[in-house]
């Protein structure tokens, strides 16, 4: 098995051992990279001192100092996040070119961990979006299918984990962004619980929603990277102060778990519908039956107000989109686009907020401004809000009922490129399944559990836990992750197909 195809955990391993240099696992995946991501478009910017960083991992080691079990491990990073001496965009021309003076506290412990950031990701403009067809820089493509969407926000980080350009990557989730593009594409992705992961240094969307998390090929590397990243950040005002347990010990004896008896699984009836995909529902139900097989109780549990979480996510979304995406004003920072024959600041505003956004970031700005306004906020924002408290009660209810709840990641597979992006009511319902975890603050994984029937393309389960439980996720997480291998013979993604090496990368390196 090539150095691209191991998981992140079996790269430490043989880093670790001496078997391998961090220097040739990056270049590995830097060739990955320029061979295939001409096609698939997972990066926006590809980090120029990667090599660098791992000699200088190799030199640590070198040296005999103690290194964690990830270091030397290469890793993508969305564009969301605050970087230094890479271009931080977030998939936005208002910010085409800027380099942040700082890093993100999750950069920042990454690279304090030792990891090599390879670059960064495409993403839906400011995260905006369920495709990655709304960034600025043009749409990334699902490795199953080229010509289909790798789900978003961060379809460049799930898509560059698939094509096996990077073992790991760091996504966001603020509706789904991590879960929806994971279950589209066949990787692992987690939204940890609100709180638990900082969010300084990521550029902000809706900061009562958005969470970083890591995105993987394996439930124990999403567990190595949420370790690295996680626990309590001074500077990050809704950071929790928490003692959290090892994620990647829960990972390991889920992997290791024979029996899951005493465990009560809960299927949210509300998030099981039957208008979804037949392949995604069997592939779910199928699912099902396997943890009922190891011994786990599977109960119906409903959350009535669930029905609502669409629309009150997009009151509540655009709401605090629109009041943080003011900074963004051509004075501080960014695009700056002076009008033809001078004018007044507003006028250079309204100018370079014209040019610098996409349509869909003016049409979230315009409804959460609506939303705000005077005689409006009470009937819309404020009601809104009262539905994400009933929400919060649902779920406290259903915890009651069952350790563990679960429902499809997706209501349907990757679909084609342009098939919704002129229908945004469509697009916005695609995240159904995932926006409740995030109104309610709870952690939430996707994992994928096979392929549908009709199309041939990857199917997710998501599983969510009570707040402060995310251990519980990695640990049923590897116990299904297991099963379903060992059901299958193979692991999802070794089905997944060849990608062609581009044909400038083939006359550049003389490639067959």
């Amino acid at each position: 098995m090539s150095l691209i195809h191991l998981s992140a955990a079996e790269l430490g391993e043989k880093l670790a051992s001496g078997e391998v240099s961090s220097v040739e696992v990056t270049r590995a995946h830097l060739d990955r990279i320029a061979a295939v991501d001409t096609d698939v478009h997972a990066f926006l910017h590809v980090n120029a001192a990667a090599l660098e960083t791992a000699a200088a991992v190799d030199a640590k080691r070198a040296a005999g100092e103690q290194l964690g079990e990830l270091a030397g491990v290469p890793i993508a990073i969305k564009d969301v996040l605050c970087t230094l001496g890479m271009p931080s965009t977030a998939g936005s021309r208002i910010l085409e070119g800027w380099v942040p003076p700082y890093d993100a506290t999750v950069v920042a412990r990454l690279r304090a961990a030792d990891l090599v950031p390879l670059g960064k990701t495409n993403m839906d403009e400011f995260a905006m979006g369920s495709s990655t067809e709304h960034s600025a820089y043009g749409p990334t493509h699902n490795p199953w299918d080229l010509d289909r969407i790798p789900g978003g926000s961060g379809g460049g980080s799930a898509a560059a984990v698939a094509a096996f350009e990077a073992p790991i990557a760091l996504g966001s989730d603020t509706g789904g962004s991590i879960r929806q593009p994971a279950a589209v594409t066949g990787s692992v992705g987690v939204k940890p619980t609100y709180g638990s992961v900082s969010r300084y240094g990521a550029i902000a969307l809706a900061s009562s929603l958005d969470q970083v998390g890591p995105v993987s090929r394996t439930v124990l590397d999403a567990a190595l990277v949420h370790d690295v990243i996680g626990g309590w950040d001074p500077r990050d005002s809704t950071s929790l102060k928490d003692e959290w347990p090892s994620f990647a010990q829960a990972a390991r004896e889920g992997a290791r778990q024979e029996s899951l008896a005493g465990l009560r699984i809960g299927v949210v009836k509300q998030l099981d519908a039957p208008g979804f995909q037949a392949g995604v529902s069997q592939r779910f139900h199928e699912a099902l039956e396997l943890l009922a097989s190891a011994g786990a109780e599977i109960v119906e549990v409903s959350a009535p107000n669930f029905e609502y979480a669409v629309a009150a996510y997009y009151l509540i979304l655009p709401a605090e989109a629109s009041s943080n995406l003011a900074k963004f004003d051509s004075v501080r920072f960014g695009l700056r686009v002076n009008p033809a024959g001078g004018g007044t600041v507003e006028d250079v505003m309204a100018a370079t907020r014209e040019a610098g956004f996409g349509p869909e970031v003016k049409r979230r700005i315009i409804l959460g401004t609506y939303a705000l306004s005077a005689g409006y906020y009470d009937a819309y924002y404020g009601s809104a809000q009262k539905v994400r408290t009933l929400i919060q009660r649902d779920f406290s209810a259903a915890f009651a009922e069952a350790d563990v709840l679960v429902s499809p990641s997706a209501p349907t597979t990757a679909f084609r490129l342009g098939e919704k992006l002129n229908d945004p009511l469509a697009m916005y319902l695609n995240d159904v399944t995932t926006i409740p975890a995030n109104l309610a603050g709870i952690p939430g994984m996707g994992l994928p559990i096979g392929l549908a029937p009709e199309d041939g393309l990857p199917v997710g389960i998501q599983l969510m836990a009570p707040a402060r439980a995310d251990d519980r996720l990695y640990r049923l997480g590897a116990t299904l992750e297991r099963l379903l291998e060992q059901k299958w013979g193979h692991t999802l993604l070794s089905q997944a197909p060849d990608l062609a090496q581009s044909e400038m990368y083939a006359a550049e390196t003389g490639a067959v």
